[in-house]
């Protein structure tokens, strides 16, 4: 037999898992045995049995649903590792490689069922694989084999024969968040809606769940977790209401916020030098072309990249992003454009020590693209987190752009008082108030408009009512009083530098505030 009929014959395996939830008692004995046959230490969990009350008394049950990694077809958390620790084996396992996992989290923002973790051991990212080691060996996986009501099921899907493939094809199956094109191949046979969207049940009053402490959030930058259920009441046509959950991390924290604000900086002061040499109202030899462009935005984009090792897991293993770069990543993608952009703004300190100012401004030409892609490339970025329905805004990039010219030429406005003339100050006043109007213009259409789902509505409430509203607040009024730059001068420049930091750090984090699972 030829090897290719031999392929056709006996076609790789597309191993998939039923959980039959009409039968599942929530023992949780699947948990138990995923700790210990893959070592996953206390506070995190590959698998576990989430619980929800439905119904009023005395009509009332518990629904039960068996919460991990979806095994998904299009999964978005190889796409978004830089890496390629996550990556989905030839047999459909998305499987990982701790050996060149950063811990950059951007597998658990992209992630939208919630499955994804960081090894408080080893700082890497794990999750349920199936036990791949168990599968290569010819054996099930631990959750199977110790399950007393096999309730879950592990079979190849190109198996007509095999349990699994007649499950989904001759029964009725859901899975969790089709709407989000991922094809998850774990499929639920009975499993109340309720159970699978994380947003239908309302979060319970007080601290407790049914037997277990239910985690709080004060929005604090010091405090990550995400609060199960939904804190506007369930969504769910029927009364439902959480009664065990396990608590999630908000991935990014304020260092991800923070270097969204200071990557704008640097591009907006390179754009602001750049428009008053283009426009001539300073010369090529100005020491606000000279030294404060190169000089400025060098530091703040310095600082962006601290900043982005420092949220690292794995610090050490940065240089991993450039040495094997997965380019579906925009890891990768900003990576580069970080690197190139600062590779431009020394070669221009460079020049402008040799005097060569007008090869620094010609060089502007590639400047300006550079600058703006760094400033934007984090909208596709965010947009990669498929789960996260704030951040899927077709107006990000520009909204990010004019973020940095707003902050950028607030910050060149007291060198241009001291190295320019009257108009290139006047110009940099009316660039940082006019930016900062379409700043809150972006912010305003983003608001008024209706959310396009529960998800964004919820995020939406944490942003500007709930958690994080204080700085959703700040952000608003720090740039409204930065609107009086052409009038108050120099003295309202500072908020409309700040006011975007606020801004984004609410943005960044209510947009993580929604919980998945």
């Amino acid at each position: 037999m030829s090897e290719a009929a031999a392929a056709t014959e006996n076609p790789m395996p597309r191993w998939a898992k039923v959980l039959d939830q009409t039968t599942c008692i929530g023992c949780h004995a699947c948990t138990t045995a995923c700790k210990a046959e893959n070592e996953v230490p206390l506070g995190v969990s590959r698998t576990y049995v989430k619980s929800v009350d439905v119904g009023e008394h005395p009509d009332a049950r518990r629904a039960f649903q068996v919460t991990r990694c979806n095994q998904c077809v299009d999964s978005p958390c190889t796409d978004a590792c830089p890496t390629g620790a996550m990556h989905t084996r030839p047999d459909g396992i998305v499987d990982f490689n701790k050996d060149i996992c950063i811990g950059c989290k951007a597998c658990i923002a992209a992630c939208p069922y919630d499955a994804i973790f960081i090894n408080p051991e080893d700082n890497s990212a794990e999750k349920c694989n199936f036990c791949s080691h168990r599968i290569d060996s010819g054996l099930e996986p631990a959750c199977v084999s110790v399950c007393p009501t096999q309730s879950i099921m592990v079979g190849d899907l190109n198996d007509p024969e095999s349990r699994v493939a007649q499950m989904v094809n001759r029964n009725p199956v859901s899975v969790r968040k089709p709407e989000k094109g991922t094809k998850p191949k774990m499929f639920y046979k009975g499993a109340h809606q309720a159970t699978l969207d994380p947003l239908a049940a309302s979060r319970p009053h007080g601290p407790n769940y049914a037997w277990a402490q239910a985690p709080q959030n004060s929005g604090s930058f010091n405090d990550g977790t995400v609060p199960s259920g939904n804190p506007l009441g369930g969504n769910s046509s029927a009364a439902a209401k959480l009664s065990y959950d396990q608590p999630h991390k908000r991935p990014w924290d304020w260092r991800v916020s923070s270097y969204t604000w200071t990557k704008n900086v640097g591009s907006g002061i390179y754009l602001m030098a750049l428009m008053l040499v283009a426009t001539g109202l300073i010369s090529p030899d100005n020491p606000l072309w000279r030294w404060v462009a190169p000089i400025g935005g060098g530091f703040f984009v310095a600082v962006t990249c601290l900043l982005l090792v420092a949220d690292l897991a794995h610090p050490f293993r940065f240089w991993l992003i450039f040495w094997r770069p997965q380019w579906n990543s925009w890891l990768v993608k900003g990576g580069v454009i970080l690197v190139s952009y600062s590779t431009l703004l020394a070669a221009h300190f460079v020049l402008s020590i040799f005097g060569a100012d007008t090869a620094a401004a010609w060089l502007g030409i590639i400047g300006a693209p550079l600058a703006i892609a760094s400033s934007i490339y984090t909208a596709w970025l965010f947009g990669q987190a498929k789960a996260r329905d704030l951040w899927q805004n077709p107006l990000l990039a520009p909204h990010l752009l004019t973020q940095a010219m707003a902050a950028g030429s607030a910050i060149v406005v007291p060198f241009a008082i001291a190295f320019a003339s009257q108009a290139a100050v006047d110009l940099a006043l009316w660039v940082t108030a006019s930016a900062t109007l379409l700043h809150l213009a972006f912010v305003a259409s983003e608001f008024a408009s209706p959310s396009p789902s529960e998800h964004a509505r919820v995020a939406h409430y944490e942003m500007t009512r709930g958690r994080f509203r204080h700085y959703f607040a700040a952000g608003v009024v720090l740039s409204a009083i930065g609107l009086a730059a052409p009038w108050l001068g120099i003295w309202v420049c500072l908020f409309a530098f700040l006011g975007p930091l606020a801004y984004e750090h609410a943005f960044v984090q209510g947009g993580q505030s929604v919980p998945l699972a």
